[in-house]
């Protein structure tokens, strides 16, 4: 996690880094500091908090400099403090680090340097690279080679951005593990953790790959890998636009992104539909289809919210593919040795494409001869590079920590995968077409359920005391009751869990009484006469019950307290509708608690450490 921003050139780059971090906070936002070099002197400030705070203290400075870096931070190693934030520097106050990630040796590091008489006064990680770039630097090296010889030192993960005051006209930044990405402008350039950060001032940017250094000045740049070879870099055009990281209007970026799912959707899915054949088409998979039809099993590897749109794409792949399909936790994958063949696909799935659990599970599978495919929303992101071939979703920019667009726009991605592979075995043309017509219909029923936030807002008055909530569902269901848990988790602090519904009767009913909230996905599909009885043995025990029913609905209503309708589709597609309200309601309970919706205690948007 952690963002990462830095600036070369003739302006004064402190607007621009604290606008830049700004856009990185939600990365990180436990402290945030900034290191500038100018011709006078060099200065660190930095403050524990929010890049407000550090704002703050900028402002009262006053101080200019073409030549900076800045950082906002997620705590690993240490406790958020001033002394812990970033930058972090040597003992003469000559070198500035910033770094996300985690030196993992850092205490052997440490032990070696404290031999040498450097001392230490952070209780992080990174404090020790600075000193031991500073050791390098000491014994006549360029800041670049001290770099180099200082990583070639270091096991862990790291992205790094450094500037020395003896070489005012470079930054030399580094990249394992954690995403970095140079900016080119017209005699100035840029780095960050993220594009995001950027596009303000360039569409152009170039991406670091693990084991790559730069050294980047005003008017050029170099790269070379740790061990010094060179490398010839591509300059990418980024598509995104300032509008895209906007709130345009809405209080939180998460409700933004929420509304924001009609065109998600329908951008996800655009020019990849074919009617007439009824078939998807995939660019990405293209060369690939034939391996994909012949797969002995195919394996979902991701974390969160994305392993709950795994789960939802083993249902499709089995139903319609015939597949043995299978879903893994990234963070378990490659610990626990997995039974890996090259007959298998295996399916990568992460928002910001930098998930590190994820990529560390994708390089497994590689190396045992699997087909790797990325699910990913950010182009140019190391999983979407790493990967033999993959499906961008399309989302556009998510800044809301609790991810919601992209997790149904993942749905609309497996979706189409299934539909590839489906009509390539035993699905016809017609059933196809059915499929075909109703993701082309889900932009309008998905506008019909936003309607409704009025009415989700009045109902989530009634929850905002509860201390715990239960959420179940059945089927296609079952993996958005446990989507709709995390949602309220994450941004509420109340407690929930998400349960098959035919499941409560195995512990969960014990904790219903009249103060437990159960949330029930209750449309009407091959489960609901089920799910009914489901309803039925809570309402017995007095549960508060909110239930998620289809349009024409009738029955349930008169059994609950509260329902929310939603527009009946394909069984495969309905949780790409179910899931609105869910995220809604967190939404609302949220925020009349008075909490930050957009950066939740504890968390960060994109976990690019272990």
């Amino acid at each position: 996690m952690c963002g990462i921003v830095g600036y070369i050139g003739a302006k004064n780059c402190v607007p621009i880094l604290i606008e830049g971090l700004k856009r990185l906070e939600y990365r990180g936002y436990d402290s945030a500091g900034l290191g500038l070099i100018n011709s006078d002197h060099c200065e660190v400030i930095k403050n524990k908090g929010k890049v407000a705070e550090l704002e703050k203290l900028v402002h009262q400075k006053n101080i200019q400099s073409s030549l900076g870096i800045g950082h906002t931070r997620w705590a690993t190693h240490g406790e958020p403090s001033v002394i812990n934030a970033h930058p972090h520097v040597n003992k003469e106050k000559t070198l500035f680090l910033i770094h996300n990630g985690i030196i993992e040796n850092y205490l052997s590091l440490k032990k070696g340097l404290e031999v040498e008489g450097y001392q230490f006064v952070s209780e992080t990680d990174t404090e020790v690279l600075a000193h031991l770039i500073d050791h390098y630097l000491k014994l006549k090296n360029s800041l670049f080679h001290a770099v180099r010889y200082a990583l070639n030192e270091v096991e862990g993960t790291y992205g790094i951005a450094v500037i020395y005051n003896g070489e005012k006209d470079k930054i030399v930044v580094a990249k394992k593990g954690s995403p970095l990405v140079i900016g080119i402008g017209e005699n100035e350039n840029y780095i960050a953790s993220d594009v995001t950060a950027l596009i303000a001032y360039t569409k152009q940017v170039v991406y670091l790959e693990d084991g790559e250094i730069a050294e980047i000045t005003a008017n050029s740049f170099k790269t070379k890998t740790i061990l010094d070879e060179d490398i010839i870099k591509e300059i990418n055009q980024v598509e995104v636009g300032i509008d895209d990281i906007t709130k345009g209007g809405y209080p939180h970026f998460m409700l933004k992104e929420i509304m924001d799912q009609p065109g998600s959707i329908f951008n996800s899915m655009r020019g990849r539909l074919v009617f007439d054949e009824g078939i998807s088409k995939l660019g990405g998979l293209q060369g690939f289809e034939e391996r994909i039809l012949n797969s002995r099993r195919i394996i979902i590897s991701a974390c969160g919210t994305s392993w709950h749109a795994g789960l939802v794409g083993e249902y499709m792949l089995e139903q319609y593919t015939g597949i043995p399909t299978e879903v893994d936790y990234a963070s378990e994958f490659r610990y626990r040795n997995p039974i890996i063949t090259k007959d298998d696909t295996v399916i990568f799935i992460s928002q910001s494409g930098e998930t590190a659990d994820t990529l560390a599970a994708l390089k497994e599978a590689k190396k045992k001869g699997a087909l790797c495919l990325g699910v990913c929303n950010v182009v140019g992101s190391s999983i979407a590079r790493e990967s033999h071939a993959g499906v961008y979703i399309h989302a556009g920019p998510e800044i809301g920590v609790a991810s919601t667009k992209a997790f149904t726009a993942q749905l609309v991605v497996f979706s189409l995968i299934t539909l590839l592979i489906a009509r390539s075995k035993s699905l016809s043309l017609q059933q196809g077409q059915e499929i075909i017509c109703e993701m082309q219909n889900l932009t309008k029923k998905i506008e019909t359920i936003l309607k409704q936030n009025e009415i989700i807002e009045k109902i989530a008055e009634q929850y905002v005391d509860s201390k715990n909530f239960l959420y179940l569902g059945r089927g296609y269901n079952f993996p958005v009751a446990l989507e709709g848990a995390l949602k309220l988790k994450e941004i509420s602090y109340i407690h929930a869990e998400g349960y098959p519904a035919a499941e409560m009767k195995h512990g969960p009913i014990a904790l219903i009484d009249d103060n437990m909230p159960v949330v029930f996905i209750a449309t009407k599909d091959y489960t609901y006469d089920k799910v009914v009885s489901n309803i039925q043995e809570v309402r017995a025990r007095k549960g508060r019950i909110l239930a998620i029913i289809s349009e024409d609905d009738d029955q349930i209503e008169k059994m609950v307290d509260h329902v929310i309708r939603v527009p009946q589709t394909h069984s495969m597609l309905m949780p790409i509708l179910t899931v609105i309200p869910l995220q809604l309601l967190a939404y609302h309970i949220a925020v009349k608690k008075g909490l930050n919706v957009d950066q939740p205690r504890n968390l960060a948007k994109s976990v690019t450490v272990e």
